[in-house]
């Protein structure tokens, strides 16, 4: 099993930027492809980007493509989520997710660890 640790969010103003973090421990998150994800209130949870160690991929949703990154540092297991150019409909409960390399990235079920989410809110 793995235990995912997130952290980094918080109060920024439009056009600003955040970084969060993505603490695993248990396992090493090269065994997994990391997803992250976003809620905000009254809406559903939904998918922002992935990425994968041993397929070698990354991929983000439309709506943040050129906007955010996510990289790793396997040194302290931890994958990143990059936030440039912030915008209010950004604002929302951000999660990491763990699941088994071969999983349709974007869909929530197919994670099987999460984190307790932290919250990212940009102001206009």
């Amino acid at each position: 099993q793995v235990q995912l640790v997130e952290s980094g969010g918080g109060l920024v103003q439009a056009g600003g930027s955040l970084r969060l973090s993505c603490a695993a421990s248990g396992r090493t998150l090269s065994d997994y492809v990391v997803g992250w994800f976003r809620q905000a209130p009254g809406k559903e949870r939904e998918f922002v980007g992935a990425f994968s160690w041993s397929s070698h991929f990354v991929y983000y949703e439309d709506s943040v493509k050129g906007r955010f990154t996510i990289y790793r540092d396997n040194a302290k297991n931890t994958v990143y989520l990059q936030m440039n150019s912030l915008i209010p409909e950004d604002t929302a409960v951000y999660y990491c997710a763990a699941g088994s390399t071969g999983i349709a990235i974007k869909i929530k079920s197919e994670y099987g660890y999460w984190g307790q989410g932290t919250q990212v809110t940009v102001s206009s």
